[in-house]
């Protein structure tokens, strides 16, 4: 399969209710709207997006489901914060049937799973707020090809 990792976009720095209810701000909606036109255009697009319960990552992807004309996100509670490579792998392997997946989560997160899955050292990949990277793996298998990884600043004109 084809795993589109994606970190959520710019979010407020504080919530009065906590770290889970954080907002995206503008900044972050855009980035959100720029992945979706950027995969768009280069026909990376998902068949389905798996995203985390947070608010910031939760709207992440809904920006990016309807700005790449998608079904809606699916929550699902292991991507939240303090997610598990191993956990991850394992949960991914129950869509083998879709070739692209797209997960939307957060950091440290995203990058020990791009490392455990690549094999790389822990520490080697940093997931920038608005980035995404795909990866060809075959969960729960470990051993995969890192294809792209696609800082913020990059797509900014791309889109």
């Amino acid at each position: 399969m084809q795993l589109l990792v994606m970190r959520h976009g710019k979010a407020e720095d504080s919530h009065p209710q906590g770290d889970a209810a954080r907002r995206l701000v503008e900044t972050g909606h855009e980035q959100a709207r720029r992945a979706a036109r950027v995969l768009a255009h280069a026909q990376q697009l998902p068949d389905i997006v798996l995203t985390s319960p947070y608010e910031r990552a939760l709207r992440t992807a809904e920006e990016f489901c309807t700005t790449a004309g998608l079904a809606a996100p699916i929550i699902q509670d292991w991507l939240a914060c303090g997610m598990h490579p191993q956990t991850a792998m394992r949960e991914l392997s129950a869509f083998s049937e879709f070739r692209h997946i797209a997960i939307v989560g957060h950091e440290p997160d995203l990058s020990c799973l791009i490392s455990h899955i690549i094999e790389a050292p822990y520490g080697s990949v940093l997931m920038k707020k608005g980035a995404f990277a795909a990866i060809e793996c075959s969960p729960p298998a470990r051993g995969g090809i890192l294809l792209y990884l696609a800082p913020p600043q990059l797509t900014h004109h791309q889109a």
